[in-house]
């Protein structure tokens, strides 16, 4: 209790030249505040220790206060991982070139929801509709915040309080310990699991189904692998089951490639385009991740389910605004051609660097980093995709 009594007070504090001259630089409410924080830690850790640190220290506490506050939080690093779309640094880069063509539109009023030719009330939702339903094929689409927010619309809309039967080996868990069985749970559905981690077969999801059973639910693990021993329901059985049981099947494709290209190592990863043409109901991918754009959830698929969940009140909640749209059709334009794709995309293009232009790369950042008296050497390494993508590739 001593030690609290040697705690200045407010008012001493804000008569001290680098109080004044911490005011005459930031606005002085913000001071204050950093003021009354920095008391109350010391003031709880006197109560602790019974000491206090001498005034220049909790000057000190009040300026790196002030600093938390008002310097930006997120910064430009360099991606030096080896892994090109890094969940923790970001996802996939913009060029500049979507910086420049999205620009013109963030920076002034547009017809988010205006439609120019009738002079009406538009729909957000059309800006990309045309160019995703031509990239996929799907009948129709919608585009929510992120992938989960999509599965969570899907289930919710379709299976609530229902059965959704998925496989064992598909219980995938993503970054920061998000797994699919919480998924389902938070959309108030009864999962049921079917098969072993190692084998799934489409009797195992016929003899699962009940007249409880609202989805025959499938996903690509897209961040793990299994061999060996191994068998999983083909999608293309789970179509046929679903129409002879009159039940939806929705894929969670993950990462979701639009665009194969010439590309060695997308060559076993499921494209969206392709697995639409199975007769697939619905299926969900990211924004962010191989498809190079902004963060965002695309279900694509048929019109008639589309047309359910577009009227769900969840999707107001779920919607995207102008600055992802504009990135997202800015980013979809690039698949209409392999070459716009591989110059544009940056996800493509650092997918297709040749070894010299990375070991080129490589060789200018250890000059950067002598600089600052970094030691560092170029070694020969692998690198992978990342972001829940490609697994077992490198």
């Amino acid at each position: 209790m001593e030690g609290l009594n040697k705690l200045p007070g407010v008012d001493k504090l804000l008569v001290l030249p680098e109080i004044k001259a911490m005011i005459a630089e930031f606005d002085e409410t913000l001071v204050k505040h950093s003021i009354r924080a920095s008391l109350n830690y010391f003031r709880n850790k006197a109560l602790k220790e019974t000491t206090v640190p001498p005034l220049d220290g909790i000057i000190e506490h009040i300026h790196k206060g002030i600093q938390l506050i008002t310097t930006k939080s997120l910064k430009n690093v360099m991606n030096a991982t080896g892994v090109v779309v890094h969940t923790n640094l970001g996802r996939a880069p913009f060029s500049n070139q979507i910086i420049e063509e999205v620009s013109e539109i963030l920076k002034g009023y547009s017809n988010l929801e205006f439609d120019l030719k009738n002079g009406k009330r538009g729909s957000r939702n059309a800006h990309v509709t045309q160019l995703l339903t031509y990239l996929t094929g799907a009948e129709d689409v919608l585009v929510v915040n992120n992938n989960a927010a999509a599965l969570m619309l899907i289930l919710r809309t379709f299976a609530k309080d229902k059965e959704v039967i998925v496989s064992r080996g598909e219980l995938i868990e993503i970054g920061g310990s998000f797994r699919l069985p919480d998924i389902m749970a938070a959309s108030d559905c009864k999962m049921k699991e079917v098969g072993t981690t190692n084998k799934t077969k489409i009797q195992d999801y016929e003899n699962a189904t009940t007249e409880n059973t609202a989805l025959l639910f499938k996903a690509h693990t897209s961040n793990y692998i299994i061999q060996g021993f191994t068998q999983e329901a083909k999608l293309h059985e789970l179509v046929a089951l679903g129409k002879k049981k009159n039940i939806p099947v929705v894929y969670d494709m993950g990462s979701g490639l639009l665009r194969k290209t010439s590309v060695e190592v997308f060559k076993d990863e499921p494209d969206v385009r392709k697995t639409l043409k199975t007769g697939i109901d619905l299926v969900s991918f990211s924004g962010d991740k191989l498809l190079g754009g902004p963060q965002a959830g695309i279900i694509a698929g048929k019109k008639e389910f589309i047309a359910i969940l577009k009227k769900e009140p969840m999707v107001r909640a779920l919607r995207v605004g102008k600055t992802t749209l504009a990135f997202m059709e800015a980013a979809l334009s690039y698949y209409l051609d392999d070459k716009t794709l591989t110059e544009k995309n940056t996800i493509f293009r650092m997918m297709t660097k040749k070894p010299d232009e990375i070991k080129h790369n490589a060789g200018l950042l250890q000059k950067e980093l002598s600089k600052h008296k970094i030691n560092s050497s170029v070694v020969t390494g692998k690198g992978q995709c990342g972001g829940g993508a490609l697994p077992g590739k490198e």
